[in-house]
């Protein structure tokens, strides 16, 4: 005989999920008692009870005292590896002493068949309870093996939709973690640009513009140079954070280069853009960051092309216009510039 639950096994994840509920809408609980009720009906038994242990934890107290006893019984008997049948309790030299045959309810019978996971691990037992003397014919026995068989394929079949939904999990969070740029935690250069046509094929429809600001960090070569990848990143947090406070929560945030950000703003037009672009630059150039103990200056600059201005151009085309004007943002002096309607006849 093997005690309940003695060895670890998958079943622990059907058990530590037996109140969820499965694709079906059925939580395991209810798959369980199907599979009870067949087996009342199939036998003509007082009960039938599918323990993977603990059985009486599934009543509480305001369940019916008959059933509690019952459920107490199986845990007490343990489980058996091979089928196991009592005619008479009372006469078993095991159990006979036990309270729930010596008095109130008087249970008499009781059959136990093996409950088997796909490693061959002995997990759980079908007890069938009845309150008179009785037996199991070959034909019987045979019904109560197929019926522990199909409880064994539920059991699979349960532990499958839990891999299952974990898995599922795991690639989500493998496509996430493939979007995000590892070091800022932010959307990558191709998520991003997937941002942005996604939002604008939306304010197209909605007829309404949307803005694109192109953002590069002034001094992000040289202290890289100077201080090394890990200390430049780190200080590229700290812009990014004030980058991050000053768009709304709907608004998307990417790195496009090693040095340089990509911002998306649905429903903005040029103005607004031009507004949110001198708040953000603002907020950098006024918190002097720190590396180490040495205080470092940070300043941007900032091309901005919106499709108030260029209302037939693709995504790519108003990348293009951004970065353009960017570049010259960084060359003329002016911090923020608005890419212009003679920029597309460059760009074309």
């Amino acid at each position: 005989m093997v005690t309940p639950l003695e060895r670890t096994s998958r079943v622990d994840l059907i058990l530590e999920n037996s109140n969820t509920v499965m694709a079906s809408g059925e939580s395991y609980e209810v798959r369980m008692a199907r599979f009870e009720r067949i087996g009342v009906r199939l036998f003509s038994v007082a009960n039938c009870l599918v323990s993977f242990g603990h059985l009486a934890a599934r009543f509480d107290r305001s369940e019916l005292a008959m059933v509690m006893q019952e459920a107490n019984l199986c845990d007490s008997m343990g489980f058996a590896d091979e089928i196991n049948v009592i005619s008479d309790l009372s006469r078993d030299e095991k159990f006979s002493q036990h309270p729930c045959v010596q008095a109130d309810p008087h249970i008499r019978f009781c059959a136990r068949h093996p409950i088997f996971n796909a490693e061959e691990e002995l997990v759980g037992n079908i007890f069938l309870i009845d309150y008179v003397e009785r037996d199991l014919d070959d034909e019987s026995r045979l019904l109560f093996a197929d019926l522990a068989h199909m409880v064994e394929r539920e059991l699979d079949v349960g532990v499958m939709r839990i891999e299952a939904n974990e898995m599922r999990r795991q690639i989500r969070s493998l496509k996430r973690d493939a979007l995000l740029d590892p070091v800022l935690g932010m959307w990558n250069r191709g998520a991003i640009i997937r941002s942005l046509s996604l939002e604008m094929d939306r304010c197209a429809k909605a007829e309404k513009p949307l803005s694109l600001l192109f953002i590069g960090v002034d001094q992000y070569s040289a202290l890289r140079e100077s201080f090394g990848t890990v200390f430049s990143d780190t200080l590229l947090l700290k812009v990014v954070s004030r980058m991050r406070s000053c768009i709304r929560p709907f608004d998307a945030l990417g790195r496009f280069e090693s040095d340089a950000f990509m911002v998306v703003l649905p429903g903005a037009s040029n103005l607004v853009a031009a507004a949110v672009a001198e708040r953000i630059r603002l907020s950098v150039v006024t918190h002097q960051e720190k590396l180490g103990e040495q205080a470092v200056e940070v300043s941007i600059c900032i091309g901005i092309a919106s499709t108030s201005i260029f209302t037939q151009q693709d995504s790519n085309t108003l990348i293009s216009l951004a970065e353009r004007a960017l570049r010259k943002a960084k060359q003329s002096g002016p911090k923020i510039v608005q890419a212009s309607l003679e920029d597309t006849e460059i760009t074309s």
